[in-house]
């Protein structure tokens, strides 16, 4: 294994085991927080077989090079979206990395247009450029000083560069908005 796969292995066992499983506290959190608006939810994108990053070669403008959702990924992004609607939970903006399988769950939530956004693109398959990325994630979520609740569909790497959670596919992480600190309000595990 070069040193660079190493790296990147040793990276990703580190996050998964950081895994924690979200709280029936920090869920009551999350929810209060949306309700209240003014938040951002950080969501990874619902689950893509198939490891970590991409396959070699792949393009993020060709669907058909990367990792895509699963039957179960996509059935499990309608009913997130599903849920989050009969809790009243409105964004008034969506974003998402440029990635298909971040796209497609933003989309399959059935919650409003979708505009993707290139600093929310994976850190992992990106990681000479990490610091950039995820600098320009913070500056996106202290920007956000609306009343209303911005949701952002990435990657479980970039949610836990900005939050030090390590998300589980669809998992929604939510911090206050109008800050660079992104400190978690609250965990959603919905399915």
């Amino acid at each position: 294994m070069s040193c660079i796969r190493f790296a990147i292995f040793a990276f990703l066992a580190g996050l998964l085991g950081s895994a924690e499983i979200a709280t029936a506290d920090e869920a009551a959190n999350a929810w209060k927080a949306l309700r209240g608006g003014g938040h951002v939810a950080l969501m990874r994108h619902a689950d893509a077989p198939g490891g970590f990053g991409d396959p070699p070669g792949f393009r993020v403008e060709d669907c058909a090079t990367q990792r895509n959702l699963s039957a179960k990924g996509r059935a499990d992004a309608e009913k997130i979206g599903a849920r989050l609607k009969r809790e009243g939970i409105a964004f008034e903006t969506i974003l998402s990395s440029p990635w298909c399988r971040c796209i497609d769950t933003a989309k399959l939530l059935n919650l409003g247009p979708v505009e993707t956004v290139a600093t929310f693109g994976n850190v992992v398959v990106l990681r000479d450029q990490r610091e950039t990325l995820t600098a320009g994630a913070r500056a996106r979520i202290a920007k956000w000083t609306s009343r209303g609740n911005l949701l952002i569909v990435t990657h479980g790497a970039n949610i836990s560069a900005l939050t030090g959670v390590s998300p589980a596919s669809g998992e929604i992480v939510v911090v206050k908005g109008g800050s660079d600190r992104a400190e978690p309000a609250g965990r959603l595990v919905l399915d």
